[in-house]
């Protein structure tokens, strides 16, 4: 990705970022079954107690490092991104009570690892994060322009009606590699699918959401 391209990218995070609402879907049942501790965590955020951000790692730190690794292409920057999210989790608990946690604290590694990222941009690359959003320019390539921001939100929505019209395990491959920026590899052994399969099946979406924008006269 080079430097002319930045513009793109940051287009193409601001849509994938606000696929929120599509998180739980992407949910093991293991994953699942951590929401109901949710709510214990936070009356620890509420008491006020050191423990809450334990046992937040405990609950949800292995899933917060892959995020923010698969991002900064970096295990120190990324357990410095997973450590200062849990600080803005203990800086807004409470008031907020976030349901789900889960979504929540993703949201909170995600941000502060994609401004890491874009702060210590490099020629280099390397980071399955940048291989992703290559991947989506191609459907999502819209200028950075001032109206971005609401072309965007409007993006997003469109992409969230695209999503709910894939199965189960489609729509869990495309929010593991797009959301969180999964390897192919991992998404692979998540689902229970070869690595080439992950492949040709995420081809094929973005094929289908090129056709699915375009049909709706997005600018792509």
């Amino acid at each position: 990705m080079t430097s002319d391209n930045v513009p793109r990218a940051k287009k193409t995070d601001a849509v994938t970022a606000k696929l929120q609402t599509k998180l739980l879907p992407g949910a093991t049942l293991k994953e699942v079954i951590h929401l109901t501790d949710d709510e214990k965590i936070i009356a620890l955020f509420f008491e006020r107690s050191e423990q809450a951000i334990r046992e937040l790692d405990l609950a949800y730190g292995k899933l917060c490092h892959q995020l923010a690794n698969n991002i900064v292409n970096n295990r120190q920057d990324a357990e410095e991104c997973v450590n200062d999210a849990y600080l803005g989790a203990w800086n807004t608990i409470p008031p907020a009570r976030p349901n789900p946690l889960r979504a929540y604290i993703c949201k909170i590694v995600r941000n502060i690892s994609l401004k890491l990222y874009h702060k210590k941009r490099a020629a280099k690359r390397g980071s399955i994060y940048e291989t992703a959003i290559d991947e989506l320019e191609d459907c999502i390539s819209a200028p950075d322009t001032v109206e971005s921001e609401i072309e965007a939100r409007e993006l997003a929505n469109i992409i969230e009606d695209f999503l709910d019209t894939l199965n189960e395990e489609n729509h869990t491959i495309f929010i593991r590699r797009y959301w969180f920026f999964d390897s192919y590899a991992v998404i692979a052994q998540r689902v229970g699918i070869s690595e080439k399969n992950v492949s040709v099946r995420l081809t094929r979406m973005r094929r289908k959401l090129k056709t699915y924008l375009s049909e709706r006269e997005v600018v792509i």
